[in-house]
């Protein structure tokens, strides 16, 4: 990945973590099962990464190719739009679960939560000229925002075990369950990434993407891996060894978030949405 880049992909990651963060924690708050001082201090952090995920978007200058990659900057002002909707939407969701109104609370995060995934639909049509479609785009922010948002609630739900060990199992549970299934789907959505015809990156290497070493630390540090310690996890939460449980996804989380990173880094050089 160039440095002309790295602000793209400073933006989607953060795009990811913010919704994904948002998705999963108002899924565990509809849910009912999770403790509300944990549904309290995700929705604090997701306003705050809110605001950091605008300001970039705010800052990123989309000009009509990237190192060689490709952009449609017609999208970027309502792209920003929708990122500065889920930013000032989630303050009445944080609010609103600070001070446990959780049916008025409900509402604001399944509003928000709406407001995210145009957002990020937004965000894919900018990265999605040279790829094999939108459709492909669309599915790597999507599932890569649930992959972020799920292994970094649940590493952060761990820690109230710790403290509150006669908690419910169930949230937690849940929740790596839900990391399984994305990591599951990023898996899947190499197949079609890898067979259908794509735009070739004018800078890019010219190394085929199978014999490329980034796209291997991708599949295995970044999609194998922490499938496997996710699978711990949830194992362990089914025995409440909650400690060991959050530990995994520590490492899990750490695994995942570079694996992100690596993907969006073979996006701009290679045109694969992984």
């Amino acid at each position: 990945m160039s440095a002309e880049a790295l602000p793209y992909t400073l933006l989607i990651i953060f795009a990811e973590f913010t919704i994904g963060g948002l998705w999963v924690l108002w899924l565990a708050d509809v849910r009912g099962a999770a403790t509300p001082s944990f549904i309290k201090f995700g929705a604090a952090l997701v306003f705050v990464t809110a605001a950091l995920t605008f300001w970039i978007g705010a800052k990123v200058s989309v000009s009509a190719e990237v190192d060689g990659y490709p952009l449609d900057p017609s999208f970027m002002p309502p792209a920003r739009i929708a990122l500065a909707l889920v930013f000032a939407l989630t303050l009445p969701y944080a609010v609103l679960s600070l001070i446990g109104a959780r049916r008025p609370g409900l509402v604001a995060g399944g509003v928000v939560s709406a407001t995210g995934l145009v957002a990020i639909a937004l965000l894919s049509q900018v990265f999605a000229l040279p790829t094999w479609g939108y459709p492909g785009t669309l599915l790597s922010l999507t599932i890569g925002a649930l992959a972020l948002g799920a292994v970094s609630m649940g590493m952060i739900l761990g820690h109230w075990y710790l403290v509150t060990p006669r908690l419910p199992e169930q949230p937690l549970r849940e929740m790596t369950l839900f990391l399984l299934l994305a990591l599951g789907f990023q898996a899947l959505l190499i197949i079609p990434s890898l067979v259908l015809p794509r735009e070739e990156i004018a800078n890019s290497l010219d190394t085929p993407i199978a014999l490329n070493p980034f796209f291997w630390m991708r599949v295995g540090g970044g999609l194998a891996f922490p499938f496997a310690l996710s699978y711990m996890a949830f194992d362990s939460s089914g025995v409440r060894a909650m400690q060991s449980a959050t530990g995994l996804l520590y490492i899990a989380m750490a695994l995942v978030l570079a694996g992100e990173i690596l993907a969006k880094g073979l996006l701009f050089a290679t045109a694969v949405p992984t």
